[in-house]
């Protein structure tokens, strides 16, 4: 007997794409494609990841939804309170990516203070010694004082590897941190977080007063060559300002994963050709165990289809 009606409209690893086939009807159906309102009207579930933009339009298309599943952690594509408004609920995977995060941000950061290459051909007569002595780092990792803005999952996993390299850690969250869940990093208010930061990583939630934390304003007020690593969400970074601040320290560097207003980037993206701004393409989570982990938002789709409580219900700021 056929399940409920349930709309995908972004990819999922093919192991929980299978097992939600195995327990739904399941309709696969990108989220630009112009069927997907007319499958809606009948549907139950929907299971997105990071374009699929569901609010008031997109429910209104959806008179039958019960339960919105985001295969990810943040929800800023979901307008949770119009759902829950509506009876439907909200479901993602708070945990699935929490490594994946966590190793891309250090990467980042050795990447922009250990300079390297890998050798294809040899390297003849001083072409030796002056790529050894082009390529030496100026300080180590462990001499960086660092700010992590934002406490959370990742931001704790970050400020616990870099305190374990040697980095002093200051950390600003707005919730209160148990001493044991600190791991050597100490609290600070944000002007302190900003005067101690070398390395400033950002790892604040989707709120609506998050957005464009990092303004003219801020960025004013760090060292001149300030790292700056935003792997959290992108309405953080005000990006006009941000390449601009870029351009009059030339010392500073900021790396970027997540990007504001929109993704994919278009050509007239501020921080496109700002030479010491290095950009990703939304990569942090771009593991197979971390896209895995995500997929398995449809355990929780199908359990609320089956009037089960889910494991992870999406909050609400």
């Amino acid at each position: 007997m056929p399940g409920p009606l349930v709309i995908q409209t972004e990819e999922l690893e093919p192991e929980a794409q299978a097992w939600l086939r195995r327990h739904a009807t399941l309709e696969i159906c990108p989220h630009d494609d112009p069927r997907l309102p007319t499958l809606l009207a009948d549907a139950q579930g929907l299971v997105v990841r990071t374009y699929t933009q569901v609010g008031p339009r997109l429910l209104d298309s959806a008179p039958a939804l019960r339960v919105v599943g985001r295969a990810g952690v943040a929800l800023e594509n979901i307008d949770v309170p119009a759902c829950r408004a509506r009876g439907v609920e909200v479901v993602h995977t708070p945990e699935a990516n929490t490594q994946a995060v966590v190793e891309f941000t250090l990467a980042m950061l050795l990447d922009a203070r250990r300079p390297r290459v890998f050798l294809d051909e040899p390297l003849v007569g001083d072409a030796w010694h002056r790529a050894r002595r082009d390529l030496q780092a100026d300080d180590h990792v462990a001499d960086l004082p660092v700010g992590i803005l934002g406490f959370g999952r990742i931001g704790r996993r970050v400020g616990r590897a870099l305190a374990a390299l040697g980095c002093s850690v200051l950390y600003h969250d707005l919730a209160d941190v148990p001493e044991s869940d600190r791991y050597g990093c100490a609290p600070a208010t944000l002007d302190d977080l900003v005067d101690h930061a070398r390395v400033l990583s950002i790892h604040v939630d989707f709120r609506e007063s998050n957005r464009h934390m990092i303004d003219a304003g801020f960025l004013a007020r760090l060292r001149e060559d300030a790292i700056l690593i935003n792997t959290a969400r992108g309405l953080v970074v005000e990006p006009f300002a941000l390449a601009a601040w870029l351009r009059a320290h030339p010392g500073a560097q900021a790396l970027l994963d997540v990007h504001d207003p929109h993704e994919p980037i278009g050509p007239d993206y501020p921080l496109l050709g700002v030479p010491n701004a290095h950009l990703a393409p939304h990569i942090a989570a771009a593991t197979k165990p971390a896209r895995l982990n995500m997929s398995w938002v449809v355990r929780d789709v199908v359990a609320v289809l089956e009037g089960r409580e889910p494991a992870h219900r999406a909050p609400e700021y």
